[in-house]
């Protein structure tokens, strides 16, 4: 979970912890989602 001032800078926040959790389960060796359902923001 992130937070952020506005939203924006909340969803930039998770976008980054998102790529962070996918760049150590590639290390792991663990498959990874599709991209597009990983960066899906409701409006």
């Amino acid at each position: 979970m992130t937070y952020g001032q506005n939203r924006d800078e909340a969803v930039a926040k998770v976008k980054a912890l998102a790529l962070r959790v996918l760049a150590d389960r590639l290390e792991q060796g663990e498959t990874i989602p599709e991209l597009r359902e990983v960066f899906a923001v409701p409006v």
